[in-house]
């Protein structure tokens, strides 16, 4: 709260009398933080060519919103701010869970991903693995690779993964484009 008063010039009292308790800013942030993705996220389904198209515009906004984030944020949020971890954990469950897998069916009926890969299961793993890379104590992060890049690999790894060789060649594509910017 020191560090938010500070910044805004003002004292902490002044923030009180707008706001109960620093747990009632931390859930506005978080909840307004996930309704802007949930906006991101749509646009990128609206815009993205294809499915694979779709998961590199997810990968290139992943990269400029974890370059910004501490990934101690996931931890402190679970322990200190409770109701903020429920708004994330629904985010989760609900937002990400039915992007992933509309993605993964798009992908199929559009011929880029495998007809005989199992979208509830994927779905379920391409979660598990976004919770690895927020995990505080995960051995990807911890030192020597910093989460976007274990993001784009675990990415990658995913897409070569349920690809048809036509997907494989729109990934090699966007791979290409993504590398020049």
């Amino acid at each position: 709260m020191d560090d938010i008063a500070r910044h805004l010039g003002m004292s902490k009292k002044t923030i009180y009398t707008h706001f109960c308790d620093k747990n009632e800013i931390v859930n506005i942030v978080i909840d307004m933080k996930l309704n802007c993705q949930k906006c991101v996220i749509k646009e990128n389904i609206e815009t993205a060519e294809n499915a694979v198209h779709e998961v590199f515009f997810s990968v290139t906004n992943m990269k400029e919103l974890l370059s910004n984030v501490n990934p101690t944020l996931f931890y402190d949020l679970q322990k200190y701010h409770p109701q903020a971890w429920i708004y994330f954990k629904e985010f989760r469950e609900k937002h990400l869970y039915s992007t992933i897998h509309e993605n993964l069916l798009r992908g199929i009926k559009e011929g880029y991903y495998r007809d005989n890969i199992k979208p509830d299961i994927l779905t379920q793993m391409r979660l598990e693995q976004i919770d690895l890379i927020f995990n505080g104590n995960s051995t990807y992060t911890s030192g020597k690779y910093g989460i976007v890049q274990v993001m784009s690999e675990l990415t990658e790894h995913f897409l070569y993964g349920i690809c048809t060789l036509k997907g494989h060649k729109l990934i090699n594509k966007y791979k290409e484009i993504t590398e020049e910017e």
